[in-house]
C-alpha cells in the first residue's frame, strides 16, 4: 500500500541509481513501519526543473496508510531525504519529502482492505500465502 512517488529532474537520475532509491524507499519504510516489503512500492518520473519546487532537484511524495505516529513520519521523511540525495549526489536541501495519511480503507493488498493500525497481526496471519 504505501506508494512512493519520486519525481526527479530530467537527465538526473540512472537506472542504478533509480534502483538504488527504490531499495532505500522500501528499506525505510519497512524498517521504520514493520511493514511487509511487498506491500512497498516506488513508482519515479522524470521532470523539468520547471515543475519541481525551487532549488530541489527531487520531490518524494509518499502516501502512506494512516496511523503512524508523527515520530515516525519524521524519521521516514528525514532518512528518505537523505537517502535520495546521496544517491543522486546532492545537497540533502535539493530534495523535498512529504507524505500524506490514507486510511486503511481505501487500500488493499492481496485482494483484501488492509486492517486498520494495531490490527495487522491477525490480518497477515489470515493473509499468509
Amino acid at each position: 500500500m504505501p506508494l512512493y512517488r519520486c519525481a526527479i529532474r530530467e537527465g538526473l537520475s540512472s537506472e542504478a541509481q533509480r534502483a538504488q532509491i527504490a531499495r532505500e524507499v522500501v528499506r525505510i519504510h519497512c524498517g521504520v513501519t514493520g511493514a511487509p516489503l511487498s506491500f512497498v512500492h516506488a513508482f519515479f518520473q522524470e521532470r523539468p526543473s520547471s515543475e519541481l519546487p525551487d532549488g530541489q532537484v527531487a520531490f518524494v511524495f509518499g502516501t502512506i496508510r494512516w496511523g503512524r505516529t508523527d515520530e515516525q513520519t519524521a524519521e521516514i521523511v528525514s532518512e528518505l531525504r537523505s537517502s535520495v540525495a546521496t544517491a543522486l549526489g546532492c545537497a540533502d536541501a535539493q530534495v523535498g519529502v512529504a507524505t500524506a495519511d490514507i486510511p486503511s480503507k481505501w487500500n488493499m493488498e492481496g485482494g483484501s482492505l488492509l486492517p486498520e493500525p494495531g490490527e495487522e497481526a491477525a490480518w497477515l496471519e489470515d493473509h499468509r500465502s
